[in-house]
């Protein structure tokens, strides 16, 4: 998830970056016993974790794959849920909360099948989704991965694929220079304007809620950036992929519920990881040019943040831990 600090699955939600592994259930399955593995990673998701699995569950006679779960230290149940309600699933407690990124290759690292579908835990997966898009990376071999297109419980799309972002829409994403200059051209190209998510097509980064892709190259690319601990990680790794030389798909013709925000909400630091996050995905893209500019967009929204709360009359212990988090930038 790479715009605003919602959406992403609160799976990845924590406050430290700290590289770490967990204990590992036994070894990988034999990869010619299944062609489908699918990691839904979690953290304090129970409720939607259990609609999640009660969806794969409904659609497990359609394609047979493995299906594994990584708890990244919840604090809800829900690895007790899952090992009592869904014995079919490999369950990974994660004593700590490693983030998206790491608590994905955990799982990742675990599976067998020939293609891997990385799931958050506030999705349901409908009919026909996991064959179509199976089938649509067999019969697209210049492909390396593909993601359906996700919907909110009242059936609308929700307009997820975006393309890679530049220098420039760190200048006008959620800043005062996107008010200052209604008519730039950054923003629309970003968010894919001009695309109604209603029919198929290539495109540069799709949702990351559902992402199906080849195993072989997960592991040729070696993953998720770790640095990427909860944002920006599913854009490097499309970037990657791209620069590898595969396209990347967006399957309109199916479709997956996503509860879109629900899981996030409760991680208040998500808006500083998330600053933290594009710096590193910056300075790693652009070089110092995006190291600098990730930075100064920070102060500028950081400007924004204070001002605002103090307008708003809130205590001035609420304006330092912005300036916290905009010094956290700078430091990084």
């Amino acid at each position: 998830m790479t715009d605003a600090p919602v959406g992403r699955s609160a799976a990845a939600a924590g406050t430290a970056a700290a590289p770490a592994t967990a204990a590992a259930p036994a070894a990988k399955h034999d990869p010619r016993a299944v062609r489908l593995s699918i990691v839904v990673l979690s953290w304090n998701t129970r409720e939607l974790l259990a609609a999640c699995l009660t969806s794969l569950r409904a659609v497990s006679g359609e394609l047979r794959f493995e299906l594994l779960v990584v708890d990244n230290a919840s604090a809800d149940g829900s690895a007790d849920m899952v090992a009592e309600r869904f014995p079919e699933a490999r369950l990974l407690r994660n004593p700590r909360n490693d983030g998206y990124a790491i608590g994905n290759n955990l799982g990742a690292a675990l599976a067998g099948g020939e293609y891997l579908l990385l799931l958050n835990s506030d999705t349901e997966v409908r009919a026909g989704v996991l064959p179509a898009l199976v089938d649509f990376l067999d019969r697209h071999p210049g492909h390396g991965a593909c993601a359906p297109r996700l919907v909110n419980p009242d059936g609308t799309p929700q307009l997820s694929c975006k393309t890679f972002p530049t220098l420039a829409t760190a200048v006008f994403f959620d800043t005062l220079f996107a008010r200052w200059f209604p008519g730039n051209r950054a923003l629309p190209r970003y968010m894919m304007a001009d695309f109604d998510h209603l029919s198929s097509r290539d495109v540069d980064q799709p949702p990351g809620a559902a992402f199906l892709v080849r195993r072989a190259l997960w592991e040729r690319l070696a993953g998720f950036d770790p640095e990427l601990w909860l944002f920006f990680n599913d854009v490097d790794l499309c970037r990657r992929l791209q620069a590898a030389g595969h396209r990347i798909a967006y399957v309109a013709e199916v479709a997956i519920l996503h509860h879109e925000g629900r899981s996030t909400s409760q991680f208040p630091a998500m808006g500083a990881i998330w600053h933290r996050n594009r710096l590193a995905y910056y300075r790693k893209t652009f070089g110092w040019r995006g190291t600098l500019v990730a930075r100064l967009m920070s102060t500028v929204r950081g400007a924004e943040e204070a001002r605002r709360l103090r307008r708003a009359g809130a205590p001035p212990e609420a304006r330092r831990a912005v300036w916290a988090a905009v010094r956290s930038v700078w430091k990084a």
